[in-house]
């Protein structure tokens, strides 16, 4: 079975919503507002793509990533790499062209489907509401979260509200950084 990993920058209330500056949310952008640069945070981030075999996002964050991160230098790895989109409304026509074979995903069981294929890690970038459904079905193998020093408020949030039982984590690497960053890999527990 495949690993499903979902990785995020998350603030320290959870907020998981326009880190990079997409508009529409008040605090768009906090991963780089009033936060000291530190390049060994990122680390992980290269580790994802060299070791991700295929990427899962939800259709919103598709349509906020596919019209950039196509050309983008940093993002290289992602471009050859199999990408898959969950979503009920999305059509192969509004797929971008230039980035690589994109498959459109209708439901948590073709996700569920996936992980039973042949193949590496299925990384999962952004995807608020995905990320809610993954983990509520019980799909998320491991989290990559960057926590920054931030409370953000109101916000999508990465984990799902949904009143289920317990879902205990394993710390299995951390960091902290100067500047306040955490890095947290954690294993969901079966």
């Amino acid at each position: 079975m495949r690993t499903l990993i979902s990785t995020a920058f998350i603030s320290l209330d959870g907020v998981v919503e326009a880190p990079g500056g997409e508009p529409g949310y008040r605090n768009s952008g906090w991963t780089f507002k009033d936060i000291e640069f530190v390049p060994e945070a990122f680390e992980i981030k290269g580790r994802e793509q060299q070791e991700a075999t295929a990427m899962l996002l939800g259709r919103t964050s598709y349509e906020a990533f596919s019209p950039v991160w196509p050309d983008m230098e940093e993002f290289a790895h992602y471009r050859a790499m199999p990408k898959y989109v969950v979503s009920t409304t999305l059509t192969d026509q509004e797929l971008v062209a230039n980035w690589g074979r994109t498959t459109i995903l209708r439901s948590l069981d073709e996700v569920a489907a996936l992980k039973e294929t042949e193949g590496g890690p299925i990384i999962v970038h952004g995807s608020a509401t995905l990320n809610h459904g993954l983990s509520d079905a019980g799909l998320i193998d491991r989290y990559h979260l960057l926590v920054y020093p931030l409370l953000l408020g109101a916000g999508k949030r990465l984990f799902s509200t949904t009143d289920k039982d317990t879902q205990k984590l394993k710390l299995v690497e951390h960091e902290v950084y100067s500047n306040g960053l955490q890095k947290q890999v954690l294993d969901v527990v079966r």
